[in-house]
């Protein structure tokens, strides 16, 4: 396996796991620019949703860009839950950039998600 596909491949789990942690996201119709930074290397990646589908190409069209370094986003992708992505834009290891309507939708979203799943915790 080509170290694309690996990428892609990661892309689309962290993507899934994202989606199954917010299910109410998972209608939305949104193109994401990813950026990865490495040592001196920027990978840019067009993610549309639905889907995932994924493609190693500036996203001329993003309306939400994110910006995340290459070793954060190996960890986020794998095991990254909500808290953890929050952290990780908290800290400056991932930054959003993009049309804020959309970023503070996403951002309610996620919010609503994790105090529904606290309160299911608290309860159980």
């Amino acid at each position: 396996m080509t170290s694309a596909t690996d990428t892609r491949s990661l892309i689309e789990q962290g993507v899934r796991n994202f989606l199954a942690e917010v299910p109410a996201l998972q209608g939305l119709r949104l193109v994401v620019g990813l950026e990865l930074r490495g040592r001196g290397d920027v990978q840019m990646y067009r993610v549309e949703l639905p889907g995932p589908q994924i493609s190693k190409d500036i996203a001329s069209d993003a309306k939400v860009r994110l910006t995340v370094s290459r070793s954060h986003f190996n960890e986020l992708a794998v095991d990254g839950r909500i808290k953890h992505w929050r952290a990780a834009f908290e800290h400056g290891d991932a930054k959003v950039t993009g049309i804020e309507q959309i970023i503070r939708l996403i951002a309610n979203v996620v919010e609503k998600q994790d105090e529904r799943s606290r309160t299911r915790k608290a309860r159980g």
